[in-house]
């Protein structure tokens, strides 16, 4: 089967040139109802800057709250204290990995093309060994790459978390407990991605979701210490991660075939009842409900992931002889499970918003919209893969434009919910994907 291919997965179109000015609307900054005395910011990965699938120096530079804090300055709020780290070290990924940048890959079949690669073979873990923590001017970004919303109140998350162990006052307090010792007059929060993302990314076969109980309590619990002594606050719901190019960009029908492989293809499959034509063919998957090879193949609506190795599928005939394993995708009953519990998790967000008198931001909207696209003053963004615009090259955690994007929604949910005027920022002053 040396003419089995598989249809391109990067298309890199030349980026829209602007024809005039950026037009943004602007209005005398004015706090309006918040006090601005004490502001923090607290979230994941999204908070922290990672992207790339790493966090380094830059990153944290076009992070959602360095973003955020410098508009909330404009109001007079105080500067953004990040737990830096140095501007010389290539990052490092929760999974101690260098992070991704935009380059030329040599496949199995000896083609050149465009693709993430590793800043190096390893990412740089000393960057993680030593405390940053500066008694005389504690931190206000409490961004923490891989932070679920369960792991608040742990006073051992240092030992499992390096990224938080880096910036804590002490190895023994929560997280919690370090955010409460700020006494913030407003925060944003931004948390329950990861929580979401371990049995997206795995396919369904990883840790089962929270439950809607663990997450409610864990979630008002946060809030409640948050608000005791009357900050005001925006959180924010959590998004369908299903949208995000990690899950969107590997076609289910991906497998191109020609006139002998059809006939080989289907004289194997026609017997189990799967049929093969000429062109574009769903891929066989694993599924051990659906006879007894527990092979099917997949359908319109299930998800590969970005984590499918490419090489297998296209030189060791991964895909077709050998069924894609269910670790590389998210089928029908997976993605229900998955959409169903972001919706309760979300739908709880929503009362606490009310509840408690906090402005709410709809992420889920905001990532809809990416994956609808959309123009912004002569630009085009979308949730595509690399040529989106939009997210980084790990598929899930935006680029320095994206955070730009999802940091008007944050603006504007605040200026509606507080009668305030933080001005929001011009996206396209910040960078998409950068190409070699």
């Amino acid at each position: 089967m040396n003419k089995l291919h598989v249809i391109g997965l990067f298309i890199f179109t030349t980026l829209g040139m602007l024809s005039c000015e950026p037009k943004i609307k602007t209005k005398s900054p004015n706090k309006g109802e918040l006090d601005v005395t004490k502001v923090i910011f607290i979230g994941d990965g999204q908070m922290a800057g990672y992207m790339n699938d790493g966090l380094k120096n830059e990153g944290q530079k076009n992070s959602l709250a360095n973003i955020l804090a410098a508009q909330f300055e404009l109001i007079g709020s105080n500067q953004a204290k990040l737990p830096w780290l140095n501007s010389s070290s290539i990052g490092i990924s929760t999974a101690g990995l260098a992070p991704f940048h935009l380059g030329y890959k040599t496949d199995c079949q000896g083609n050149v093309s465009l693709s993430p690669v590793r800043d190096a073979n390893i990412g740089d873990l000393s960057c993680l060994t030593q405390s940053c923590y500066q008694a005389n001017s504690p931190f206000t970004v409490f961004g923490i790459p891989g932070l679920r919303l369960n792991q608040f109140t742990n006073s051992a998350l240092a030992n499992t978390n390096p990224f938080y162990n880096r910036m804590c006052s002490s190895p023994s307090v929560s997280l919690l407990d370090e955010i409460i010792s700020q006494q913030a007059s407003f925060f944003q929060l931004y948390i329950g991605l990861e929580d979401v993302l371990d049995y997206a990314k795995s396919g369904g076969t990883h840790e089962s979701l929270p439950s809607a109980l663990n997450f409610q309590q864990n979630y008002e619990q946060v809030i409640q210490n948050l608000t005791a002594n009357g900050a005001k606050g925006a959180i924010a719901t959590i998004p369908d991660v299903t949208l995000m190019p990690y899950f969107t960009t590997i076609p289910w029908n991906g497998l191109s075939l020609d006139n002998t492989n059809v006939g080989t293809l289907n004289s194997i499959y026609n017997p189990l009842g799967y049929y093969f034509q000429l062109g574009a063919n769903p891929f066989m998957m694993v599924d051990s409900t659906a006879n007894m090879f527990a092979v099917r193949q997949i359908k319109s609506k299930e998800l590969i992931l970005l984590s499918l190795p490419l090489d297998s599928v296209k030189c060791n005939q991964m895909g077709v002889l050998f069924p894609i394993r269910d670790e590389f995708i998210l089928d029908e009953g997976e993605i229900n499970v998955l959409r169903a519990k972001i919706q309760s998790y979300n739908n709880f967000i929503r009362q606490i918003a009310q509840t408690y008198n906090l402005a709410l931001i709809e992420t889920d909207q905001f990532v809809s919209k990416l994956a609808d696209g959309f123009t912004y003053n002569g630009v085009n963004m979308s949730a595509k893969f690399v040529s989106g615009g939009a997210y980084s090259l790990d598929g899930i955690y935006l680029n320095p434009r994206g955070n730009a994007h999802f940091a008007n929604a944050v603006i504007k949910a605040i200026n509606k919910k507080y009668n305030s005027t933080i001005p929001e920022v011009d996206a396209n002053k910040f960078d998409g994907v950068r190409f070699p």
